[in-house]
């Protein structure tokens, strides 16, 4: 592929994911199964993608700086500015010269001789001059925001509820790739057998403390290992892993997986009941719950019923003390995935973490009367705000005294996480930079004894 037709199907995934609010992984993947991007251009194209996305804030502050005060810049004209200042500042591969030469002629099909020429001059001069320097912010917290590309009112928010240090950490590691993980489907693979494959593959793996079904591909494509395309390992990250271990479903019981989509969880949840028993996997949306059947089918697993309901009214199909088991991964504002998602941190408010709160709340109070006396229940969102995690967990248990955290979770937590700073009374919060995972809350419940 041609530089140029590159750089515009780059800037066309940009533009989509800015405009419509789109989830970068999708669009992202969308533009890659259509064929028009050759596999030798992949690397970069991701990589420029997610970058821009990922350092917005950042390339705005540095476009300030060259831009007239004031001035009015078309939304297309700026995200390709954007994404030409991301490839000068943080690539080293492309020189200066190619990213200001490729941009001026996207600038001339897409507008016109003057779009051209304001394009030319910012870069022009951003290559004589350098961009400014971030660590001349005097206030700590918009240093931090401007720096890692969080807003203001994120940084704040983290701030009052963590400490400067802890924000200043996430915020730096939400800028930084993560690993793929993958969990084994044990019923066709051991994790040693499929670490043996991987690394005569030429992937370079470690061992998962999180669960013993967990690889991390430390170098290397998994997408391309017949493990992969055959079912043998499904990506999953490290700390959703810890669900199913913590939940600790059996054989033939009968599972509740009530917020389920798109079936990670579930599907490991079914494998660790060794196919048997029953799982019922719901989702509000009909499109979602299909995701899940597919998720089950590539693993080969049967023993999934996956059904698109409300998870608030789920009452009205299953009667009082049903579930052995039930997992509430409830829905949440997302930003313990960042790394992965870079437009959730610029698209979510204040406002809709008090929404959600409300509704994980609402959840947990109508499903929880689902589980059997002597059952247990977690609880878990990859998020890491204290109000969507430790704050529902107080206020359900407040509102229903029959209940309580199981104090047994701590100690069946793997060994590095039972004295990780995110440990409270109510669960445990881990954040991105502490084990280079999701940012990740997650407790177990259950029904105090009558005794």
């Amino acid at each position: 592929m041609q530089t140029n037709q590159l750089r515009n199907s780059i800037l066309d995934v940009l533009i989509r994911i800015d405009k419509d609010q789109g989830f970068s992984h999708l669009v992202l993947n969308e533009e890659l199964k259509s064929g028009r991007i050759l596999a030798k251009d992949e690397g970069l194209f991701t990589e420029i993608v997610y970058g821009t996305i990922q350092q917005k804030m950042t390339l705005d502050f540095y476009l300030e700086a060259f831009v007239k005060q004031g001035k009015k810049v078309q939304p297309w004209v700026k995200m390709l500015l954007r994404m030409s200042i991301y490839q000068m500042v943080y690539l080293d591969r492309i020189p200066d010269h190619a990213i200001i030469h490729e941009a001026v002629e996207i600038a001339k099909t897409r507008g016109h001789k003057g779009s051209a020429s304001f394009v030319n001059g910012v870069l022009r001069s951003i290559q004589r001059k350098g961009v400014p320097e971030t660590n001349q912010i005097q206030d700590r917290n918009k240093r931090i925001a401007i720096t890692t590309s969080h807003p203001m009112w994120l940084v704040n928010r983290w701030i009052d509820q963590y400490g400067i240090e802890i924000t200043e950490e996430m915020c730096k590691t939400n800028t930084k790739h993560k690993p793929i993980t993958v969990r084994v489907q044990p019923l066709k693979v051991t994790r040693e057998k499929a670490m043996q494959q991987l690394t005569s593959e030429g992937l370079e793996v470690e061992p998962s403390f999180f669960s013993p079904q967990g690889i991390i591909i430390v170098d290397g494509n998994i997408l391309k290992s017949k493990l992969f395309t055959e079912g043998y390992v499904t990506i999953q990250d490290q700390t959703s892993m810890l669900v199913a271990e913590i939940l600790h479903p059996e054989q033939n019981m009968k599972v509740l997986d009530a917020c389920s989509a798109p079936g990670g969880k579930a599907t490991h949840i079914a494998e660790k009941m060794r196919n048997h028993g029953e799982v019922y996997a719901h989702d509000l949306h009909a499109k979602k719950a299909k995701l899940v059947k597919e998720k089950a089918d590539q693993l080969h697993l049967t023993n999934i019923q996956a059904l698109a309901y409300d998870a608030r009214k789920l009452q009205e199909l299953y009667p009082v003390h049903t579930f052995d088991r039930i997992l509430i991964d409830a829905p949440c504002s997302g930003l313990g995935v960042i790394r992965g998602k870079p437009e959730i941190k610029y698209h979510k408010t204040e406002n809709d973490i008090e929404k959600l709160s409300s509704i994980q709340l609402d959840i947990l109070n109508h499903v929880s009367t689902l589980l059997k006396e002597e059952g247990t229940m977690v609880y878990s969102t990859c998020t890491t705000d204290k109000l969507e995690n430790e704050t529902v967990v107080r206020r359900f248990l407040g509102q229903n005294e029959c209940w309580q955290v199981d104090k047994t979770f701590f100690d069946e937590l793997p060994e590095p996480l039972r004295g990780s700073i995110g440990i409270s009374s109510v669960g445990l919060q881990i954040f991105p930079h502490t084990f280079n995972t999701d940012g990740f809350f997650l407790t177990r419940l259950k029904r105090k004894s009558s005794e």
